[in-house]
């Protein structure tokens, strides 16, 4: 058995003395694990950072077995954040979230082109948080619990989305939502598609998210939303970009 892909390092974990588990999350067959032998030589330190995309090629004798990862650059992007906080914890959130939320060796492609795109933009600081919030968005709907914020769940309309309801995970107006408005989730504007992205927005994107994240796809596998996301928090509120 044998495949050849694109994908981004999300974990490295030591196995005996100069090898490492990997795991990368790859166009086609998805998150993947495979064991990288001289994974710690100092020509593969550099390329076996989370973050940094790479060719693999993987292979071994039965589909089930752990199998062997041969790792090629593409390009080492995770060198470009790591003077950068913030930037740092944001790729650290997005990698310990793919390990815990995507099940192993089953393909996601948006999920794999959104983080290419989160990647890219981990320069702009303007940017980038609003571009991890919808990356989890994305994540979520790829695993079947998407969000609908095209309409209001009570009259049909599309305009002045300001709440999400927590049991159905859809949209609700603003006069609608204002007798509940303590037992629903806010609704940033960026995320109903205004392109504006106001004070406050960033945290009420990832209360949003996180509560479906945790509720409908890490509780019931017994797991907790990743310590790195609450790192990420911590730093984009050290910065005021919450």
């Amino acid at each position: 058995m044998e495949w050849r892909d694109k994908g981004i390092v999300l974990a490295v974990r030591p196995h005996g003395e100069t090898s490492a588990i990997v795991e990368i999350l790859t166009e086609s067959q998805g998150r993947h694990a495979g064991l990288v032998k001289g994974a710690r030589s100092k020509s593969m330190r550099p390329i076996l950072q989370p973050g940094n995309q790479v060719t693999v090629g993987w292979r071994a004798r039965l589909a089930e077995h752990l199998g062997m990862f041969q790792i090629e650059a593409d390009h080492l992007g995770a060198g470009g954040v790591m003077e950068d906080r913030a930037a740092l914890a944001g790729l650290n959130a997005a990698c310990a979230l793919a390990v815990m939320a995507l099940p192993e060796r089953e393909a996601h492609p948006a999920v794999h082109a959104g983080f290419e795109l989160l990647l890219s933009a981990f320069e702009d600081e303007e940017l980038w948080p609003a571009l991890y919030v919808r990356w989890e968005a994305g994540v979520l709907s790829d695993l079947g619990y998407g969000l609908d914020l095209k309409k209001c769940a009570v009259t049909g309309e599309t305009g002045d989305l300001s709440h999400v309801s927590p049991r159905t995970g859809r949209a609700v107006c603003r006069e609608e939502a204002a007798p509940y408005a303590a037992k629903l989730l806010e609704l940033p504007g960026f995320m109903r598609g205004s392109g504006e992205i106001a004070e406050g927005d960033i945290a009420k994107g990832l209360d949003l998210t996180g509560y479906f994240l945790e509720r409908r796809v890490l509780w019931p596998v017994d797991r907790q939303l990743p310590e790195a996301r609450t790192r990420l928090i911590a730093e984009l509120e050290r910065i005021g970009r919450l």
